[in-house]
């Protein structure tokens, strides 16, 4: 997961630097474009992916996928044209498809419930440390190489990663799938029966909310840091890196913290719906960063209220899997992936258009704002244990 968002993050950093605008003559709701374009495949593929992994299970398909996504990456080296760029965005987007279907149903056989916050808040990090290291990683090829030797060492060298992938991992997924169902005794939940109540619309909403925090962050925060603070390409790097680092890192904590309150007999369903409100509460004090005239103080918040938000990472994705456990694990996981992608779709396109419009980072960070709210009130009144699906007789 790691690998998967340094190759998401270095357009970024490449998409921030004055001669590839110049280069490819492009405003800031084009630089939107280019970023977004990686999550209209990525988002539209999801319950796909969901469904293939159910079908042939974690290990072949991940493989396939992970190779095809990190010759995308490497390719984009070559490109003499934006439009080259956007195609190749959209198949790195087909290729990292399978990675957050794959890697929660694997969890979701292979985890127990109690440590399952431990174990998502670990595995979600990597969607944090991916931009942490990523970002400065890029920037200093960047400045060594340039970005198109950039893309290529990023993309080919992480290749290497699929000789731990084939050695080390178990193709049994399957096999623990029907062992589990066999266990519980009770009849398998038809995918139709999570459409029918409240809930599953409670979790896209919320996790769409918590996302479009997440991929502006993404795809804009080292623009922002560059060019409306003014600080330097280093500055820039590093406060990114402490935002994404701090966020990985309080994930991770939180999730084992959720875990620690379930085992000494707190209810599972308030310690994960909690902490997954309490990170979005932290995240809309990012607001308060358009309120300084300080650089500093404004980097400070960002820092703090993404960091924040780590509290809700792996509570609102094991807060799923508690309140909708048995039907098809790997679509569940990709119908709440598609929300969280269709805000990385419309995150940095409709930042870059606000930025064009009113010449500022005021409206968009006040849309941040707006949807935090609204993902607050979704697990508040929508995700409920009344409104758990239930499996047919």
């Amino acid at each position: 997961m790691i690998i998967a968002y340094i190759d998401r993050a270095n357009l970024s950093v490449a998409v921030a630097l004055p001669e590839f605008k110049k280069q490819f003559n492009l405003t800031d709701t084009q630089r939107g474009l280019l970023t977004s374009s990686f999550f209209w495949s990525y988002a539209l593929l999801q319950i796909p992916a969901g469904f293939l992994v159910d079908r042939y299970g974690v290990k072949f398909p991940y493989a396939i996928a992970f190779l095809f996504w990190s010759m995308m990456s490497a390719a984009t080296s070559f490109v003499t044209a934006a439009w080259q760029i956007v195609t190749l965005r959209i198949l790195l987007g087909i290729g990292e498809s399978l990675v957050t279907p794959a890697s929660m149903r694997w969890i979701r056989f292979n985890v127990a419930e109690r440590q399952r916050g431990l174990a998502v808040g670990i595995y979600m990090a990597g969607t944090k440390y991916g931009p942490a290291l990523g970002v400065p990683m890029a920037t200093l090829l960047v400045k060594y190489y340039g970005w198109q030797q950039m893309f290529l060492i990023l993309g080919a060298g992480s290749l290497l990663w699929l000789i731990p992938w084939m050695t080390m991992v178990r193709d049994d997924d399957k096999q623990l799938e029907a062992a589990a169902l066999v266990r519980s005794g009770k009849p398998a939940m038809a995918f139709r029966q999570v459409w029918k109540t409240p809930l599953i619309y409670g979790v896209i909403i919320g996790t769409f909310a918590y996302n479009y925090f997440v991929f502006f962050c993404m795809t804009w925060l080292p623009a922002y840091f560059k060019e409306h603070r003014g600080f330097s390409l280093e500055k820039m790097s590093s406060y990114t890196f402490f935002s994404f680092a701090g966020m990985a890192t309080v994930a991770i904590l939180a999730g084992y913290a959720a875990d620690k309150l379930i085992d000494f007999g707190w209810d599972p369903l308030r310690v994960r719906k909690g902490f997954t409100i309490a990170g979005l509460v932290v995240a809309s004090t990012e607001l308060l960063g358009t309120m300084t005239s300080s650089p500093e103080t404004a980097a400070y918040i960002s820092i703090v209220s993404l960091s924040g938000l780590g509290l809700a990472t792996a509570n609102y994705w094991a807060l799923t899997q508690l309140l909708i456990p048995g039907a098809a694990a790997g679509r569940i996981a990709g119908v709440q992936n598609f929300a969280s992608n269709a805000a990385g779709a419309v995150a940095p396109v409709l930042t870059g258009y606000l930025i064009d419009v009113t010449g500022s980072y005021d409206a968009p960070m006040k849309a941040i704002w707006i949807l935090l709210l609204a993902g607050i009130a979704a697990y508040v009144f929508l995700v409920q244990q009344k409104y758990a699906p239930k499996a047919e007789a």
